[in-house]
């Protein structure tokens, strides 16, 4: 059972990385997301050749989460099911796409599964009280956000059809005119 669970970490992996390859405009069909398992299980052969230094955090816990998106995280943090987390989180650090330098700071929260044709398969909720969001240009990618969002970096992007099932503050008007919002908020949008 574990070289199972091996073979399909590895594959979703694989799958995720081979998708992160053309993203050079960050457009709709934006293909760093994380690939379903479907996908996943034709991948692994690919996963030797795999740089390391672009790996997504795939997370299932709470715990997980708190650590991909702490400063010691990754770019790129794919929740691939309905994830609660107890207690107030905070984004932070900087990032650049695909951890390298020399591209744009970017940061991504990715709360759905996609197919080997960018296809998606499946949406997923991260259920937090507050989630601050202190990495510049961080884009929160499909799914839901079940929670208050507090934006005090330049930059923040709520994309592909994203929900925040709560409030979203920004700490002043300067930072808000950064934002790009083009998924749905339930609750109220404005800035301190």
């Amino acid at each position: 059972m574990k070289v199972v669970k091996g073979f399909l970490v590895a594959g979703l992996a694989a799958a995720l990385l081979s998708g992160c390859g053309s993203n050079n405009n960050n457009s709709a069909s934006e293909s760093a997301a994380p690939a379903s398992s479907a996908a996943a299980s034709t991948a692994p052969a690919a996963s030797a050749a795999a740089d390391a230094t672009t790996t997504a955090s795939i997370v299932n816990q709470g715990d997980a989460f708190k650590t991909a998106v702490s400063e010691s995280g990754t770019w790129i943090i794919a929740v691939l099911n309905d994830l609660t987390v107890d207690g107030e989180v905070t984004v932070a650090g900087e990032f650049h796409d695909k951890n390298d330098t020399s591209k744009d700071i970017y940061r991504k929260i990715a709360l759905y599964a996609q197919d080997a044709d960018h296809n998606v398969t499946a949406q997923y909720t991260l259920t937090v009280p507050k989630l601050t969001v202190k990495s510049e240009n961080l884009r929160i990618q499909g799914g839901t956000v079940k929670g208050d969002v507090f934006v005090e970096a330049n930059g923040f992007n709520l994309f592909n059809n994203a929900t925040i099932d709560g409030n979203l503050t920004f700490a002043n008007a300067d930072v808000q005119k950064t934002a790009k919002i083009e998924g749905k908020v339930t609750g109220t949008t404005s800035a301190q």
